[in-house]
């Protein structure tokens, strides 16, 4: 159920950034990838909290991943990692290239 729940929200041409609402990493997160235009639709932002299986879902993505942290940000079906990852690469001036590359920006 969980790895289906997870699979379901990372597509090829969106960021899906799953997220608690009272991490400082994930707020800011949430505050640099709103800087993008997105087309409508292609950034969404998943509140595990909300989900039953919260512990599942972390650990999932341990297996998958290689850490339970959140956020945990995936670029089209890739996850690149946590904030410090998405921070990087906003840092070298890669990150609206990846966003471009995916068809997620308008």
């Amino acid at each position: 159920m969980t790895q289906e729940f997870v699979q379901s929200k990372i597509k090829s041409d969106t960021v899906a950034v799953f997220i608690k609402p009272t991490c400082p990493y994930c707020q800011s997160a949430m505050r640099l990838l709103s800087k993008y235009p997105f087309k409508k639709g292609h950034l969404e932002f998943i509140d595990i909290t909300t989900q039953n299986d919260m512990t599942g879902i972390q650990n999932y993505f341990q297996q998958t991943t290689g850490a339970r942290t959140v956020p945990r940000v995936y670029i089209g079906e890739v996850c690149i990692g946590g904030y410090s990852d998405l921070a990087a690469l906003e840092e070298q001036e890669k990150l609206s290239q990846e966003l471009m590359q995916i068809g997620a920006l308008q």
